[in-house]
C-alpha cells in the first residue's frame, strides 16, 4: 500500500444511517463517471489557440492555426495523446507550445468555463440503485473537494455519499497523477473502514483510477464516458470496462443480487 499523505485533502464524514452494514463500498471518481467534462476542457482549448492567435495579431504576426473539432480534440483525448502534440496538430510551433500549455492550464478552473460541466446521463438513476442496495458511495477525487461538494449540492446528489474526498489543490484534476490519486484513496479507505470493513471496488475513467485501485488490491471498472478510450483503459487491466457509471451500477447490482 502507499502510505504518501496528501496535506490538502478535505472530508465530509456525513455517514448514512440507512443501512448499518453495508453491502458494498464503492470509491468513486468524479471527473468524467458523475461529470462530463468535455465541454470545459475544448472551450479551454479553445480560448487558449484564440488568445495566442490575438497576441500574435498585436505583434503584427499572422499566426494560421486549425482549431480542432470537439470529436477530433475529445477523442485525442481520450487515446492519451499528449496535449504538446494537439497543439501542434492545431498549428502552433514547438517555441510557442509552452506558453499555450500554461494558459490552458491557467484558466481550465475559470468560473465561467466550470459551469459548462454537466451531469453525465445515468447518474441519478444508477447512484439511487446502488445506495437502495445498501452500497456505501465514497466520492474520491482530485478535483477541489469544495467544488465537488458545490455540484453534488446543486444536483442534490450529496445525500447519496457517506464520504466525499478532494484535494484543495486547483491544478490536481487536470494533471491527473496516480500517485496522488492512490494516496487519496488509501486515505478514504482508513476512514470509511473504521465504520466497516466490507468488499470495496474503485471505479473511475482513467488509468489514475485503476492504478490507485490496484495499488491497494481492489477491483477496479474504467469508465469509457470519461477522458479515456476503451482501448487505452483495457493497457491498465482493470477488472471490467463498462460505457458509464449506469453500466457498472448494473453489473455490481448483479454481483450482489448472486451473492446474497
Amino acid at each position: 500500500m502507499i502510505h504518501a499523505a496528501i496535506g490538502s485533502v478535505g472530508l465530509s464524514t456525513r455517514f448514512s444511517a440507512q443501512h448499518a452494514a453495508p453491502a458494498l463500498t464503492l470509491f468513486c471518481d468524479f471527473d468524467g463517471p458523475i461529470v462530463d467534462v468535455s465541454d470545459r476542457y475544448y472551450y479551454t482549448y479553445r480560448i487558449g489557440l484564440a488568445e495566442m492567435q490575438m497576441e500574435a495579431a498585436r505583434q503584427g504576426v499572422h499566426l494560421p492555426l486549425t482549431c480542432l473539432k470537439k470529436a477530433q480534440f475529445w477523442q485525442m483525448k481520450q487515446e492519451r495523446t499528449p496535449d504538446p502534440e494537439i497543439a501542434m496538430r492545431s498549428g502552433l510551433q514547438a517555441d510557442q507550445i509552452p506558453q499555450f500549455l500554461d494558459r490552458v492550464r491557467e484558466i481550465v478552473n475559470r468560473a465561467d468555463l466550470l459551469d459548462r460541466d454537466q451531469l453525465q446521463p445515468g447518474v441519478r438513476w444508477a447512484l439511487a440503485l446502488l445506495h437502495s442496495q445498501g452500497v456505501r458511495l465514497v466520492l474520491v477525487t482530485l478535483r477541489q473537494e469544495a467544488q465537488a461538494r458545490q455540484i453534488l449540492r446543486q444536483y442534490r446528489l450529496d445525500g447519496l455519499f457517506s464520504g466525499v474526498w478532494g484535494t484543495r489543490d486547483a491544478d490536481a484534476a487536470y494533471l491527473n497523477q496516480a500517485d496522488q490519486k492512490a494516496a487519496l484513496l488509501e486515505q478514504a479507505m482508513t476512514h470509511a473502514f473504521r465504520e466497516g470493513v466490507t468488499p470495496a471496488w474503485m471505479i473511475g475513467d482513467t488509468e489514475a483510477d485503476i492504478l490507485a485501485g490496484q495499488s491497494v488490491e481492489m477491483p477496479t471498472i474504467g469508465l469509457t464516458c470519461g477522458i479515456r478510450s476503451a482501448a487505452y483503459l483495457q493497457k491498465f487491466q482493470p477488472c471490467r470496462i463498462c460505457a458509464d457509471l449506469a453500466s457498472a451500477a448494473h453489473y455490481l447490482s448483479s454481483l450482489l443480487a448472486v451473492a446474497s
